[in-house]
């Protein structure tokens, strides 16, 4: 379509010297102008001016607070347009500002450098990964073939007394190759998805870079450290079989024996920041957060209401809690609905759309911690009125089902536990300040471990807070005074610290293995801590 600047018909001119084709325009006073003029323009000090290049014209965006305003500066701190009035009065006043025009460049060469990444080396990457899967599997399944010729040999050796034993190791096999390629297929899914998700993306800054929408720009957000490296990588430790010389009377110790398949997946050296998320909302005492999906977290602190985030920070729903009291923890339950406690009404509440359902009341407890299980039932830490017991109630529904609160030598578990998760092994994580520990009992109550810490921490520093468990059993707490986390095994053993936070509290992760920290004072982080 022939650009009506240069039309035949209706050649549009300088406003001031009638020069054809001018380069400029000011925003402002809704003029064209022409290099010559635009110094005369702005020597006209009765009224401000914005000069844009011309094809830039009526980009500029209208102030929605002042409807008479453009909006010629841009809020680096709030990542929005601005005007004049916005800029000297107001949230924004002692916000890191720039010209909007700087701003936009600024933000299409972002949006250039992240195109060129995602085009040229991040999806080449996915794109190979995703070739390398077949190869996998063929290899899974060479390697299985190896392993059941060997024990067919060693079975030929030993005949019909050993057929038994023969065929329950060729089901072991079976399940740790269902186990490998259940990996495999979870590698996949995972390239497949975000290979997915990173042509919405490129297509998404092709069209950013083709607009001229300012506003639109000025929203994006870069997700390019989100894909820079691979999902779900993971090692393999291949099974082997290892016969040995036939004696009938030992006839099972002699089959021999298979290793076992061993997946890791291994951490990073340095965890990585994937979005700071900053609202209003989060600048009072935030204490605790609970996922509802990968892009949606609830979080609660020393305030009366629930706040349901995106991770732009945006306040998409707000709940007060039905007494009136500050919240003491959240919990998002299976169904997708939102669990919390009252420990100074004594009660656990149900978030279901609108409504408020207190589920249970209690009498000399109060609730603190709560988790919901993978079966359905919530875990809840509770104190005595007097604060000398604490224990673990598990809960179906309304029903109590369970209560932890002694080990075998009839001896209390905590002295004063208050967060808990529940990891992919039923072990129940408890965080006890008092005790400086975290407490790891079965799903039967029985003590398998307490973390105090390194040896090298002393233990009167050691400060558990918030606790989470991840997809590979793996138990992260939250050291609040040194301003760590502990990544331990689900058998106790320390793995690494993250580091570099301020006053870490509440954690959980979402689907992907993401952490997301709740800084006391400042909002909550998204870390990715596997490579």
């Amino acid at each position: 379509m022939e650009d009506p600047m240069y039309s035949l018909q209706d050649v549009i001119r300088c406003d001031l010297c009638e020069t054809p084709v001018p380069p400029k325009h000011c925003e402002l006073c809704h003029i064209h102008l022409c290099e010559a003029c635009v110094g005369e323009h702005l020597s006209d000090q009765s009224k401000k001016h914005y000069i844009v290049p011309f094809k830039q014209r009526g980009s500029i965006p209208k102030c929605q607070y002042h409807s008479t305003k453009t909006c010629i500066i841009f809020c680096k701190d709030c990542n929005v347009p601005i005007c004049a009035i916005c800029s000297s009065w107001g949230e924004h006043v002692q916000h890191k500002k720039e010209d909007i025009l700087k701003a936009l460049a600024e933000k299409k060469e972002l949006i250039r450098k992240d195109l060129q990444e995602l085009e040229e080396s991040i999806y080449p990457k996915y794109q190979e990964a995703a070739t390398n899967i077949p190869v996998q599997r063929a290899d899974v399944k060479k390697h299985s073939q190896k392993l059941t010729t060997a024990l067919d040999k060693q079975g030929e050796a030993l005949h019909t007394e050993i057929d038994t034993i023969i065929q329950g190791m060729k089901s072991e096999i079976d399940d740790m190759d269902a186990q490998h390629k259940a990996a495999i297929d979870k590698q996949e899914d995972a390239i497949n998805k975000t290979s997915t998700e990173i042509k919405k993306v490129i297509l998404d800054l092709k069209r950013l870079l083709e607009t001229s929408d300012v506003c639109l720009v000025s929203e994006y957000t870069s997700r390019t450290e989100e894909f820079r490296n691979l999902p779900f990588q993971f090692q393999v430790t291949l099974p082997t079989f290892t016969p040995q010389e036939i004696h009938r009377e030992q006839i099972h110790k002699q089959i021999g024996s298979l290793s076992e398949l061993t997946i890791l997946y291994p951490l990073l050296d340095e965890p990585r920041i994937l979005t700071d998320i900053y609202t209003s909302m989060l600048t009072i005492d935030l204490g605790n957060v609970s996922c509802l999906s990968d892009s949606e977290l609830w979080t609660c602190g020393d305030y009366i209401v629930l706040d349901l985030h995106n991770l732009q920070g945006k306040l998409l729903r707000s709940v007060q809690t039905k007494s009136g009291n500050v919240p003491c923890d959240i919990a998002v339950t299976g169904s997708g609905d939102l669990v919390y406690t009252d420990d100074r009404d004594r009660s656990i509440n149900l978030v279901s759309g609108t409504q408020i359902q207190t589920l249970i009341t209690l009498r000399g407890w109060s609730p603190r911690g709560l988790c919901s299980t993978s079966s359905g039932d919530l875990l809840v830490t509770m104190k005595s009125d007097d604060e000398k017991q604490t224990k673990v109630v598990r809960y179906s529904g309304s029903t109590e089902k369970q209560t932890i609160q002694w080990d075998d030598q009839g001896k209390s578990l905590y002295l004063s536990g208050k967060y808990l998760s529940e990891n992919r092994n039923s072990d129940i994580c408890v965080t006890d300040n008092s005790a400086a520990a975290v407490v790891v009992v079965s799903a039967a109550g029985k003590l398998r471990f307490r973390y105090t810490g390194l040896p090298s921490t002393p233990r009167e520093s050691f400060s558990p807070y918030g606790i989470t468990t991840d997809s590979q059993g793996n138990i992260l707490t939250s050291d609040y005074n040194n301003n760590r986390i502990h990544i331990i095994d689900q058998a106790g053993h320390f793995l690494c610290f993250i580091c570099g936070l301020e006053e870490p509290c509440g954690l959980c992760v979402d689907s992907k293995d993401n952490l997301f920290v709740v800084e006391w004072d400042t909002g909550v982080k998204k870390l990715q801590y596997y490579k």
